[in-house]
């Protein structure tokens, strides 16, 4: 499928280019908190032409400069149609023609001027790619948009060859990490490294972070133990028409989550080391939100079983875990570890449940395991949430 410059500047010109919003949510609170405008070209048949077919084309001339300010002129409408509590901040991806274009920031600020918003609703997204050829020139441009009010976001980072230079010499407020670096479903030591270290510079940078491309509940998981502010993904909303975008802010209902994993917020330095030394010691941890009845597994190395879920109901996980019990301590471990039962220990005043079994291992040999479950507290989350540690004990 592909078109020509006068194609779609026919379309532009007949009102067939419209703005999806995809949303953006609060990490812990899955709360609706932004969005991102897309272009959408809609056909009079109403079959919607994806911006993969066309803006590549309009990218190649001054026609991309024409979209965006559409776009924006859209955009403005929709936060009009908002009111209070519902209207929130919309980022615009910018093309980097307009770094080369007069008077940038005084035609945005006018645009929003005469629809009477305020400058923070709207957030420019720009990429590292427009650094290549002049990187004087759109830091002078950033900057003299960001003194206007306008917010600043780099967009798809970790797509190419990510610099950390340019994130350290761009006066941005917000780091969007590319969906790529979420590849291998956060399940993937090395890529965990990355996304923590990541987020980890980020905040020193005083940046918020969004987690692009999020679809999975292991990923969300992920994310909600280092630190992520916001997701934007098809786990809780695809790119949608105005209408809709208008009518869910209206509402401000949480998004509907497959399962809630844990509300916590990044750990300190210190807090990051010190776990460093429990995930030595305990070759499987586990949290646990007993409310939400959902765990993730945060560490797996050297158990004696391997075949457990990484992230999921916690239920699922207690009849896993027993089916791989030696016959006579089955009964013993699933009445022990029962997610009801557990809730009940702790309103009795129970800190902590611990339970000797033998597990068979994936070589077919039963060993004894120690399960210790603590129950612990955020500040973040009502909920009653556990740690679990689990270790392999030598044999008698």
């Amino acid at each position: 499928m592909t078109f020509t410059a006068n194609e779609i500047r026919k379309a532009l010109n007949d009102g067939e280019i419209c703005a999806f919003y995809q949303p953006l949510y609060d990490t812990v609170t899955s709360k609706i908190k932004s969005s991102e405008a897309l272009a959408r070209w809609i056909k009079p048949d109403g079959s919607v032409i994806s911006p993969f077919f066309f803006i590549p084309v309009a990218e190649e001339s001054d026609l991309i400069m024409d979209i965006d300010w559409y776009i924006v002129e859209l955009v403005c409408k929709t936060l009009v149609k908002q009111e209070g509590s519902s209207r929130h901040r919309i980022s615009i991806n910018f093309s980097r023609r307009h770094i080369y274009e007069e008077n940038f920031t005084e035609k945005l600020s006018a645009i929003v001027d005469s629809y009477e918003l305020s400058h923070k609703l709207i957030e420019i997204e720009i990429t590292e790619s427009a650094m290549v050829n002049d990187a004087q020139k759109i830091l002078e441009w950033i900057n003299a948009a960001r003194s206007a009010g306008f917010r600043i976001a780099i967009d798809d980072f970790g797509s190419g060859l990510s610099s950390l230079q340019f994130v350290k010499d761009v006066p941005a407020d917000v780091l969007k990490i590319d969906k790529s670096l979420l590849s291998q479903n956060c399940e993937n030591e090395k890529e965990r490294i990355v996304l923590e270290s990541i987020f980890n510079f980020a905040h020193r940078l005083h940046m918020r972070t969004v987690a692009e491309g999020v679809e999975t509940k292991e990923q969300l998981a992920f994310l909600r133990t280092c630190g992520c502010e916001r997701i934007q993904g098809y786990i809780f909303a695809k790119p949608m028409p105005e209408a809709d975008y208008v009518a869910i802010c209206r509402l401000d209902k949480n998004a509907e989550e497959p399962a809630d994993i844990l509300q916590l917020q990044s750990p300190a330095s210190a807090v990051n080391l010190l776990m460093g030394v429990i995930f030595r010691r305990y070759p499987l941890v586990i949290f646990s939100n007993l409310t939400r009845n959902s765990f993730y597994m945060m560490a797996y190395q050297n158990f004696t079983s391997t075949s457990c879920p990484s992230a999921g109901v916690f239920d699922e996980l207690i009849m896993h875990g027993a089916e791989t019990m030696y016959p006579d301590d089955k009964e013993a471990f699933a009445t022990t570890f029962d997610r009801e039962n557990l809730i009940r220990d702790y309103e009795k005043g129970k800190s902590e449940v611990r339970l000797v079994t033998r597990q068979l291992g994936d070589d077919g040999v039963y060993r004894r395991v120690e399960t210790t479950v603590y129950y612990v507290k955020s500040d973040s989350s009502d909920d009653l949430l556990t740690i679990t540690l689990c270790d392999n004990l030598p044999d008698k």
